[in-house]
């Protein structure tokens, strides 16, 4: 496949709105075939989204408050980039204040778009495993969440009731579970944290 026979090249564009996580921005663009049309954009940092492992092999999640949905929901723990933020110190670093457990050796798994059709958010999943307690973190001032711990069976049966719908945390643990039950050896994406 040629890009260039899909690609979509801007003519305009303007900045819609300026926010403390996000833009909005609205372009003209031309398309493949000469015409024109208008494309609605969210930009966005990126991200970190972490299967955080115990030694007994459960998985810490987090139960938070979701304004946009009006639901409380049940997902991996997860966190916004910080400018110029390392993917893996962002994981660390997330997952110590949501769960109060801090990984010593964080995996990469894969990457993903998490809608591409209006917003460049791209995330990147990581395995975090060897917790030790991370006393000294905090969550965000504006972030109340419960840690809650399941094994591999009740997270699956709690997808199948449909009792988990937060799409990085059913794409993240897939890439796990695949990783598991294959034994993938992915030493190469090995990232020891500092002091570890």
């Amino acid at each position: 496949m040629n890009i260039t026979e899909f690609e979509e090249t801007k003519i305009v564009g303007r900045r819609v709105f300026e926010g403390r996580i996000l833009t909005l921005e609205v372009d003209r663009v031309r398309l493949p075939d000469g015409g024109e049309s208008i494309r609605e954009v969210i930009r966005h940092r990126g991200a970190a989204v972490m299967v955080p492992v115990t030694e007994a092999g459960e998985v810490l999640f987090v139960r938070q408050f979701r304004y946009a949905t009006g639901e409380v929901l049940l997902e991996l723990p997860a966190g916004k980039l910080d400018p110029g933020e390392d993917p893996a110190e962002c994981a660390s670093r997330e997952t110590a204040e949501e769960t109060g457990y801090r990984p010593q050796t964080v995996e990469k798994m894969g990457e993903f778009y998490t809608a591409p059709g209006f917003c460049d958010e791209l995330i990147r999943a990581f395995l975090a495993t060897d917790l030790v307690p991370a006393p000294e973190a905090e969550a965000d001032a504006d972030e109340l969440v419960e840690v809650v711990t399941l094994t591999v069976d009740e997270y699956s049966e709690m997808v199948a009731r449909g009792e988990i719908r937060d799409a990085k945390t059913l794409a993240a643990m897939a890439m796990w579970e695949r990783r598991r039950n294959s034994k993938l050896e992915t030493g190469n994406w090995q990232h020891r944290m500092p002091g570890s």
